[in-house]
């Protein structure tokens, strides 16, 4: 893995929600995408771009 902004149990904040990075995989292209699970359980994938660390 390269070296990423986000890991696995950081908390960030999506253009939708609050969540928790659960997976970090690359894509065939080479970049590296994101999942996030929200509060309620479900889970989306980003781009480092659509992330951000959230305050404590």
């Amino acid at each position: 893995m390269t070296d990423t902004a986000f890991k696995p149990g950081d908390h960030v904040l999506t253009p939708h929600a609050r969540g928790t990075v659960i997976d970090v995989r690359p894509t065939p292209s080479g970049k590296w995408v994101f999942g996030v699970e929200d509060d309620d359980g479900e889970v989306k994938y980003f781009t480092p771009a659509g992330l951000r660390h959230a305050e404590s």
